[in-house]
């Protein structure tokens, strides 16, 4: 049931040029890779410009300011899901269970197997002659210095993961839960346990990332559409991602961003209500406690998102870098320092010695072993990134106009790789300080509490306490911002790509994906988030894999063009010096002159009939060839 649409011009919008007669079908772009400025969003136009000029690009808007054909299906696949997992709790962590052992059993080696082609794709770019394109008109320059653009792209990289995960993960890895195949002593574990961190939060999910990220820059930027994921397939499908095409696409990349974001939340309450356990404030975790945290943030959350970018999510995320910042900082400084300087020494040797086989390895020969640990990890990783990359790669499509194809992918991939590098060696490895050297108390029965394990490091250090309050308050604004950003991306889609989209529908995501996050949680917890993260990604890894081809088609195609017109300009410069240099040799140079007065007269009324009588005085070459 959706909305009745209104008709394709409203009389009331204000005017604008009908480009019909100036777009070329995708596969004609060698006359232009640019639509007309006439159709392309300024900050300057009014919602009722915008809204015309989305319907030129062939944007069905209906009632609300909504882009019924996306909006409604997905609110209502969405509702469905709360609701089973909500009132049928068991039988919903049943089916999520099923579905996560069907794909890691059936297609753990396709998410392997993409996530590898992603990292060769990007670097191929980023290395070819494709990589000198810019993303904006060629006279464009970035939007923002490079130490703001890198500051930006850290805060896209940090997230309730790395805070959840960044203690207990290497240290699972190093002691209770080795990847099936690991031999060695304590020394060979720890380090192939930090390589294997760096595999699953370094240059694979950012490759993702990346690719999403600069399909959806180069269709806002260089071709001027809305921002919406559709456009960047436009290179494959044309015109038809202007209908069900184009509407199936988005309302998947709505799938995964809520279903990424819900996970994220899960995971932020979990680590929450271990910190107010450490420090003394509740008994022990609940789900009461688990629901109560959801619905308490989801609505400062709201709050966030209703002020805007400007006066909520920007203030929030300044905050929360700072935040996170002192906390690395402290446990650097405060902590074993020596130790943590040489694991991040030693951990990139390991990282760079095993990441080619730990980027294929499926565990092939090891079967039930290798299946449960690829489901508890590296394939949980890997569906949770692509289903997280729509809100991902939007936030730092936005924010990279006037860069190069090659200076994005280069800070995509590298910058919040190094921060990531940096942040697990020094958590993780304070981790496995204080187990092998240490007090070795993080493993209790045969087991390591991953969202206890931060809290029990940040309380050994001095001021304690206060590291854990902070450590409490950083994965709460986390949980906020992801809320918040997650709902306005979400929201623009929804909306056909509207960069103002309606408040109401904000606050009806931000609601909607707290809502997701409480039935995951009640319906099996930590495997039910896993199951919802590979299930949604699934549909939308086959979406990330025909955006890789579309992109490699429509920067070719760009390229083309930009070749032509540098011969063009080429050809120009060398014609100009040619003409030039003749016209100042021309009276210097007496035998030329005389050369070109000896010309003959080719002219129609010099030709004679042929009784006329040929005579007259003949020119010194007509005498030579006599």
């Amino acid at each position: 049931m959706s909305a009745p649409e209104p008709p394709a011009q409203n009389p009331a919008d204000p005017v604008v040029p009908d480009p019909s007669p100036l777009l070329p079908d995708y596969s004609s772009l060698p006359e232009s890779v640019h639509l007309p400025r006439a159709v392309q969003i300024e900050e300057q136009d009014t919602d009722d410009q915008i809204t015309a000029k989305l319907r030129r690009h062939g944007v069905r808007i209906g009632r609300g300011m909504i882009s019924p054909r996306v909006f409604w299906p997905a609110l209502i696949v969405i509702l469905l899901v709360v609701a089973f997992a909500i009132l049928l709790p068991d039988a919903a962590g049943s089916v999520f269970t099923s579905i996560q052992t069907w794909i890691v059993g059936h297609l753990g080696w396709y998410y392997m197997l993409i996530v590898g082609a992603f990292i060769m794709v990007a670097a191929g770019i980023a290395f070819s002659r494709l990589g000198r394109i810019r993303l904006g008109r060629d006279e464009d320059r970035p939007e923002f210095g490079v130490l703001s653009w890198f500051a930006m792209l850290f805060a896209a990289g940090m997230g309730i993961g790395l805070v959840f995960y960044g203690v207990g993960e290497p240290l699972t890895y190093a002691t209770v839960q080795p990847k099936p195949g690991w031999e060695g002593d304590q020394a060979e574990l720890a380090g192939l346990a930090m390589a294997q961190t760096f595999v699953h939060w370094g240059l694979h999910p950012w490759a993702i990332y990346a690719i999403i990220g600069l399909s959806i820059a180069y269709a806002i930027h260089r071709r001027g559409r809305p921002v919406s994921i559709r456009w960047a397939l436009e290179p494959l499908f044309g015109e038809r991602v202007k209908g069900w095409v184009g509407d199936v696409i988005d309302v998947l990349a709505i799938f995964g961003t809520v279903f990424g974001v819900a996970t994220s939340l899960g995971l932020g309450v979990q680590q929450i209500s271990a910190g107010m356990a450490e420090i003394g404030i509740v008994d022990r975790p609940s789900n009461t406690l688990l629901v109560v945290l959801i619905i308490v943030i989801t609505l400062i959350a709201m709050l966030s998102v209703v002020s805007g970018i400007g006066a909520g999510m920007k203030w929030l995320s300044n905050i929360n870098l700072s935040m996170a910042a002192a906390l690395l900082i402290s446990v650097l400084l405060l902590g074993p320092t020596l130790f943590l300087l040489r694991n991040l020494t030693e951990s990139i040797g390991f990282y760079l010695a095993n990441v080619l086989q730990m980027t294929f390895d499926i565990g092939a020969y090891r079967r039930g072993e290798a299946t449960s640990w690829f489901s508890d990890w590296t394939i949980f990783y890997w569906g949770w990134w692509i289903s997280w990359s729509p809100f991902v790669g939007i936030f730092i499509a936005r924010i990279s106009r006037g860069r190069t194809v090659r200076e994005f992918i280069a800070g995509v991939m590298l910058v919040p790789t190094l921060v990531g590098f940096l942040w697990f060696s020094v958590m993780g490895g304070a981790g496995l300080y204080r187990q092998i050297f240490g007090e070795g108390d993080l493993v209790q029965n045969g087991a390591v509490s991953v969202e206890h394990a931060l809290f029990q490091v940040l309380g050994d250090l001095p001021f304690g306490t206060v590291f854990s309050v902070l450590g409490i308050l950083l994965v709460a604004i986390f949980f906020i911002t992801s809320s918040d950003s997650g709902s306005l991306v979400v929201d623009m889609l929804a909306s056909g790509g509207h960069p103002n989209p309606p408040v109401w529908s904000r606050v009806l995501w931000a609601l909607l994906e707290g809502a997701v996050a409480i039935a995951l949680l009640l319906a099996g917890g930590l495997q039910s988030l896993q199951a919802a993260a590979l299930a949604t990604a699934l549909p939308f890894s086959i979406v990330l894999l025909l955006m890789s081809w579309s992109t490699l088609r429509a920067l070719r195609i760009d390229d083309k063009v930009l070749e032509r017109a540098e011969m063009e300009a080429r050809l120009e410069r060398v014609t100009q010096h040619v003409t030039a240099e003749w016209a100042s040799s021309f009276g210097t140079h007496p035998e030329i002159e005389t050369y070109v007065d000896d010309r003959i007269d080719y002219r129609i009324s010099r030709t004679r009939g042929a009784f006329e009588r040929r005579g007259g005085p003949r020119s010194p070459l007509d005498r030579g060839s006599r």
